[in-house]
């Protein structure tokens, strides 16, 4: 069971410390009272775990700093919807707000591999009113012998230059807790120059020790990707463990999932989940095209198979891309065969756009079919 409270009431509250004392008469019950900051309003929201079936929601609905109750139907008790009665609020981080409702594309390199690539990459995305990147600074990767990432030695580099150039947020993935400390002390020593989301890449989707240190750090907002080979539930716990420590700024990233059937792409594109993410959970829906299709071939209608994956993740409701360029693809140190190019930059953009426009036409037209459509008959 999850007690709302109303607007005006924090964590501290009189009234929230009564709905607790209540709460915890029953047998059973324990209560975690948790901070929820979205984009235009705080929500604190008091948790009652264990046996909550006898306790009568009436009890609550009563109280006058209460909101409303929601009984939880789902398994994602701090992420999920709970069939429409938690409202997805989203979040702003570094004077960008990220919900249900926005949109935003991470460009950039999949990995940092010199100083020259990336003032290149950023300055290109400044170029196109971009506000957020991608660069990677720890690659885990399949074989030991491969590029591991350039680690803390570049994070100095990478801030000033994000700074210099206008990004406000840089995803990067993370893979051990000092990575944290690592990137807070190169932020800090820039002077806080851009911001960072954390990324929780598809390898770590279980890595539960990592889950919860990332979540119990409020610090940097948090993207999490699909893991390659699990199901969609198992991924979704994996937000559900960050959320569960206490950090509620998540953003969820469907990049594929590891089948034989998905050939020949690197994976098989799993972007029609878009809409059952954003129906079960309050969370933002990221996309990665770039790690879903792994190669840069063109189609016969001139657009590459990233353009159309990327629309058909945008045009369901998606809001981030996650999409690799560089500067010089045949000297990348990762990934370089599927990223684009600097020079389709602005196709890229435009594309990505006219489809967003396009889904926000469907929103409406649903909405005037909706209010139009006849009330059902009776009898």
């Amino acid at each position: 069971m999850i007690i709302v409270m109303k607007l005006d009431l924090t964590a501290t509250s009189l009234e929230v410390a009564e709905v607790v004392r209540i709460a915890e008469r029953y047998p059973g019950v324990t209560t975690q009272v948790r901070q929820i900051q979205g984009t235009s309003r705080a929500v604190t929201e008091v948790y009652l775990l264990g046996s909550t079936a006898g306790v009568p929601s009436e009890l609550f609905e009563q109280f006058p700093g209460v909101e409303r109750v929601i009984r939880i139907r789902e398994r994602y008790r701090a992420i999920g919807k709970h069939d429409g009665q938690a409202s997805a609020i989203g979040f702003e981080y570094n004077g960008l707000t990220f919900s249900q409702d926005t949109f935003h594309l991470f460009a950039g390199l999949c990995a940092v591999d010199n100083r020259e690539h990336t003032e290149v990459m950023f300055k290109a995305l400044q170029g196109m009113g971009l506000k957020t990147a991608r660069a990677g600074a720890y690659k885990p990767r399949t074989s030991p012998y491969d590029f591991q990432g350039h680690g803390a030695e570049c994070l100095p580099y990478v801030f000033e230059l994000a700074g210099r150039y206008g990004i406000k947020v840089v995803a990067m993935e993370v893979t051990h807790e000092s990575h944290l400390d690592e990137i807070a002390q190169a932020l800090e020593a820039s002077g806080q120059a851009t911001g960072v989301m954390l990324q929780i890449g598809t390898r770590n989707a279980q890595n539960f020790e990592l889950l919860k240190i990332v979540g119990q750090q409020t610090e940097f907002p948090v993207l999490v990707k699909r893991g390659m080979g699990i199901t969609l539930e198992e991924s979704l716990h994996a937000c559900e463990y960050v959320a569960s420590g206490g950090n509620t700024r998540i953003i969820f990233c469907l990049r594929g999932v590891k089948t034989h059937l998905g050939d020949p792409h690197r994976n098989l594109v799993d972007f029609s989940h878009v809409p059952v993410v954003r129906r079960l959970t309050r969370l933002p829906v990221c996309v990665d095209p770039s790690h879903s299709v792994g190669k840069k071939v063109r189609s016969s209608d001139g657009l590459y198979d990233i353009h159309h994956v990327t629309a058909q993740g945008i045009v369901a409701g998606a809001n981030m891309v996650l999409v690799d360029f560089h500067p010089n693809p045949d000297r990348a140190l990762c990934d370089g065969p599927q990223a684009l190019m600097l020079n389709e930059l602005q196709h890229f953009v435009e594309d990505a756009n006219l489809v967003r426009a396009t889904y926000l036409k469907r929103v409406e037209l649903a909405a005037s079919a909706a209010s139009t459509a006849a009330p059902p008959r009776v009898g």
